[in-house]
């Protein structure tokens, strides 16, 4: 039986990817967003060009939709839905998405009219971990006749929906639903372990990854394998092992065993394929825990990893680890984008890896091999008890950070002597130094060190966007340093020698009379050429605290960036369209306007920008329907969430 799965899977494979339109790396099709950025190679392109530099100026609200979450949230805190950041898709005249409660729902593409609702109830499951109520995105599958919505939820299932009906797909796993838990090599507690990212649908798989708890108690994780499943019966067609198994790749490099009992290092972004070449791009995660790796000895392969894979089978093509024993929980945090352009006159199908550390890594997508020169370079070691750092790790040549990062003494806030004075006053209570500078223990006259980029990044799950037609890379990033210190947990709870810990009285990393740490801009978005490895222009995103450091007697400093993020980046033929949240008053409350921006490809300049009720939330996306471009993105979470829907009038 199996051997007939197996022959019938790689069968129908076949047909259709000999059927597949070939837009792996060139854009979102036919006026259609059929996948979380548009298309498989996760480019966030799209060559509509009704709304351009000459009429952006008009856009205006077309319908909003109201998210099911609003009437289903309880009172509770924790049952409390988290900021709404899932992206539509479209598809023949609707849109598909699903929300933070577990609900997925259709929706008529031109009047934003609900067409069907299904209700996963995944939710009463009990609130999931880290992130807690967050989804950001369905997957969608047809063979030209049946349609089908891959809904991944926070109790680990992932579930297949009829996309004409909104019914389950009763043949799929059982009733429609299949347990990711069940599937697992390890038996994990349900508590730690759920799915937050869009699946990625493949030929005739759906492959997923997973999101398992940040803060484990425990050196004993659930593993961050990433499975593929038959779209059409939900069985399990392949899994790619993380940590390895022994006799794989990468075992020998975690010591002591530490494979057969560390987890984490997973993948819990979106994930990119080239439909062409039949591979899939894996970025791997952490591995337990983020901060001491005493328990984990090794470089820990594939953890922090950039992975190919054989989209039909999961066997392994080529890895290449960006971060060696990770210990500042530096994830890959975003889907790898896809690009073909010619370097030093040589044509380059190529895969560029955003990343926390605010380097891009970009390498040959076929072969592996790096366009520029990856150097090992020193790094500094541990001074806590069981901890082996690496003694080397890998930095780009090409192209240069997107933002600050390494030594915080470089980019400390300047607008006054004074200022910077007060700031450097604040760091002799911590530990600071370059780049992948370890983690300290917590004494009385030291917080722990300070991480910059932190773990918010750089770049984040938003991830980047390329224009297929130049090659050109977009990057939102912010700059947000943190603080890391260690501690010993209670034996009788943990059986870590080190956990992160805080030290009496210090809740967050804050700098002189409440302003940033470092000087601005505190949010930017970067334009890279990929055909030369260097940085076409790069811009503040927003006014930011520009107003608030005015009003405190600093002279104009001009846009200095927001601190928050909007979702990640659209591109369209002639325009880059990003969203930015309100900006955070000075290290409280939140206040001030949210906006929808478009900014010239070329140079940066902010072509428009249209101010929106309730805070951006979903990376935008565009599609064509009854013959008329719209832009749609989520907005808003808790119990008031939705769509906002643009169009000209």
């Amino acid at each position: 039986m199996k051997k007939a799965i197996r022959w019938s899977a790689s069968a129908s494979w076949a047909l259709l990817f000999s059927t597949l339109p070939l837009f792996a790396q060139h854009g979102a099709p036919n006026g259609e967003w059929v996948s979380y950025h548009g298309d498989h190679g996760s480019t966030q392109y799209t060559a509509l060009d009704q709304i351009n530099a000459d009429n952006v100026k008009n856009l205006e609200v077309a319908w909003t939709w109201d998210s099911p979450d609003n009437g289903a949230a309880g009172e509770d805190r924790r049952s409390q839905p988290a900021s709404f950041k899932s992206t539509p898709l479209m598809v023949g005249g609707r849109l598909f998405i699903n929300t933070s409660l577990g609900f997925v729902a259709s929706i008529d593409a031109k009047s934003g009219e609900t067409l069907w609702t299904f209700d996963t109830k995944s939710r009463e499951a009990g609130r999931p971990t880290n992130l807690g109520f967050n989804s950001r995105g369905v997957g969608y599958w047809t063979d030209g006749e049946e349609e089908r919505i891959l809904q991944p939820s926070g109790d680990a299932s992932l579930w297949a929906i009829d996309a004409k009906t909104g019914k389950p797909i009763e043949s799929f796993g059982e009733g429609g639903r299949v347990d990711l838990a069940a599937t697992l090599r390890r038996t994990p507690n349900r508590r730690n372990i759920g799915n937050v990212s869009s699946p990625l649908v493949v030929g005739n798989v759906v492959v997923v990854g997973s999101s398992i708890m940040d803060g484990p108690v425990r050196k004993e994780m659930p593993p961050g394998d990433v499975r593929a499943f038959d779209v059409r019966s939900g069985e399990l067609v392949w899994t790619f092992h993380n940590p390895p198994l022994p006799g794989q790749t990468g075992y020998d490099t975690w010591l002591d065993g530490s494979a057969d009992y560390s987890g984490n290092a997973n993948v819990w972004t979106n994930m990119t394929a080239d439909t062409e070449l039949g591979l899939i791009y894996l970025p791997f995660g952490t591995p337990t825990n983020d901060w001491y790796g005493g328990h984990r000895s090794g470089d820990n392969v594939f953890a922090e990893s950039i992975v190919c894979v054989k989209a039909e089978t999961g066997e392994l093509v080529w890895h290449y680890q960006l971060i060696h024993h990770g210990l500042w929980d530096y994830d890959i945090p975003a889907a790898p984008t896809l690009f073909d352009t010619v370097v030093n006159g040589k044509a380059v199908k190529g895969v560029a890896v955003v990343t926390k550390q605010a380097f891009t890594y970009v390498f040959d997508r076929v072969t592996g091999e790096p366009i520029w020169p990856i150097e090992e370079r020193a790094a500094p070691k541990s001074d806590v008890p069981g901890e082996q750092a690496s003694p080397t790790q890998p930095f780009p040549t090409k192209p240069p950070a997107f933002d600050y990062q390494g030594d915080i003494r470089d980019h400390l806030i300047d607008f006054t002597p004074e200022l910077r004075a007060e700031a450097l006053e604040i760091l002799e209570s911590y530990t600071v130094g370059p780049m992948f500078t370890p983690p300290t223990v917590i004494t009385e006259t030291n917080n722990g060190t300070i991480q910059l980029p932190g773990w918010g990044g750089g770049a984040n799950w938003m991830g980047a966007a390329v224009d297929v037609d130049t090659g050109t890379l977009y990057v939102p990033s912010n700059t947000s340093p943190i603080f890391v210190g260690l501690n010993e947990p209670d034996p009788a709870r943990s059986n870590f020698r080190y956990v992160r810990g805080r030290p009496a009285g210090v809740r967050r990393l804050e700098g002189p009379r409440g302003l940033p740490l470092t000087k601005p801009p505190y949010g930017r978005i970067t334009a890279i050429d990929l055909g030369t490895g260097e940085i076409a222009w790069q811009v503040p995103h927003g006014e930011g605290i520009r107003q608030e450091l005015i009003e405190m007697g600093i002279p104009d400093p001009g846009p200095v960036g927001g601190m928050t993020y909007g979702g990640g980046p659209l591109l369209t033929k002639s325009l880059l369209f990003l969203a930015q949240g309100a900006v955070p008053e000075i290290f409280g409350a939140t206040g001030g306007d949210s906006y929808f921006r478009a900014f010239d490809k070329k140079t940066g300049e902010v072509v428009h920008e249209l101010m929106i009720e309730g805070t951006p939330s979903g990376t935008p996306m565009s599609y064509l329907a009854g013959g008329k471009q719209y832009i749609a993105f989520a907005r808003g979470g808790g119990g008031d969430a939705g769509l906002i829907a643009l169009s000209l009038p």
